[in-house]
């Protein structure tokens, strides 16, 4: 069953549109994630779903009810924000049960559902506290448990995690995660955070200009990326980007400064012409040494600059004297000016058009 359906959906702003005859559907139970960078249109996106935003154009439906015209409380949403939106007078009991009170819920009702969300977000011993006596992390659990005592169907978060220390949102990621696999609700999370969008959705729209470019799970997005914008927001370190040209002929391949790249073994999605291109190839799916030589592409390479990450290591070098990363372990110790041998397998590289950047 499908639990959001956005049809046909546009926003402008005087002469700017937001968003653009945007269609999209949500499972029920999935996990999906708006992914962008600012901008994009996912935050207003998640505002018209939400009722916060009145539509220009085209129709929202939430459990098969058209509510493109219903209040924000009519929708059976609940919503999570990047600001905590907590009263300071009240206790964490307090904020949890104030919409239950002004609904005029029973107050037995009223703690049960306080009791058990506590229980799922382990805020149990902060329920007597004010916020001012919480962290920014407990603060955020107290948040998402004003939504989850609404026991609604569908849950929105708008960049919750991004007030929040590298740590902290390391550890509420799985909080979240944990949450939606208990209630398996369904869930729309929008972040720009590519590592919180990987880890958590079951599937994920990346948006640019009111336009989601791609909408697949992550590991499709990351490994098919369906154009150029989409292949360089995803990745951390980036992809890889060589400019060069196409030579067909019974044997093609993709010509750089200095060098070919045999595509035989490339999965074209489209019928590849002759002429300008980007070859696209991620840091981790580079080869050395003598791994290298036995691929179908490699060549010698100098070191340009070593970035120790703690749990690996990022080396920049030159390809067709172009900017290139490649990824080693952490054990192994390279230094700048040293050389050595580096190769990929085209099968695992992407190639874009050189004008309208769309995969070839």
């Amino acid at each position: 069953m499908t639990s959001v359906v956005v049809k046909d959906v546009s926003l402008s702003f005087g002469a700017y549109d937001v968003l653009k005859e945007l269609n999209l559907d949500v499972p029920e139970g999935e996990f999906l994630v708006l992914l962008g960078p600012s901008g994009c249109g996912k935050s207003t996106l998640l505002n018209c779903i939400a009722g916060l935003l009145d539509v220009s154009d085209g129709q929202i439906f939430i459990k098969g009810k058209n509510v493109t015209w219903e209040e924000p409380k009519d929708r059976g949403i609940g919503m999570v924000f990047q600001s905590y939106a907590l009263y300071p007078q009240m206790t964490v009991e307090g904020n949890l049960s104030f919409g239950l009170k002004t609904a005029g819920m029973a107050k037995d009702e009223i703690a049960r559902r306080i009791a058990r969300a506590a229980e799922i977000l382990q805020i149990e011993p902060l329920l007597k506290r004010k916020p001012a006596a919480l962290s920014g992390g407990q603060r955020q659990r107290v948040a998402i448990g004003r939504a989850l005592v609404r026991d609604v169907d569908v849950f929105l978060f708008d960049e919750p995690l991004s007030n929040l220390d590298a740590k902290l949102r390391s550890e509420l990621r799985v909080e979240i995660k944990r949450l939606h696999q208990k209630l398996a609700n369904t869930m729309i999370y929008v972040t720009h955070d590519q590592i919180e969008a990987m880890t958590l959705a079951d599937r994920i729209a990346v948006m640019r200009g009111g336009v989601i470019q791609q909408l697949d799970a992550p590991q499709v997005i990351y490994n098919r990326p369906v154009n150029r914008f989409v292949a360089g927001f995803l990745g951390s370190p980036g992809m890889n980007f060589l400019d060069g040209e196409i030579e067909g002929g019974a044997e093609p391949a993709f010509a750089i400064a200095g060098a070919k790249i045999p595509l035989d073994r490339y999965g074209f999605d489209a019928v590849a012409a002759p002429g300008k291109a980007v070859l696209g190839i991620r840091p981790e799916h580079i080869a050395l040494g003598d791994v290298a030589r036995a691929m179908p592409f490699s060549a010698d390479a100098g070191v340009e600059l070593v970035e120790p990450m703690g749990s690996d290591t990022l080396v920049w070098t030159k390809l067709g004297g172009q900017g290139f990363a490649f990824r080693v372990e952490a054990e192994r110790h390279l230094a700048s000016g040293d050389q050595l041998r580096i190769g990929f397998d085209p099968a695992r590289a992407s190639l874009f058009d050189g004008q309208s950047g769309n995969r070839i």
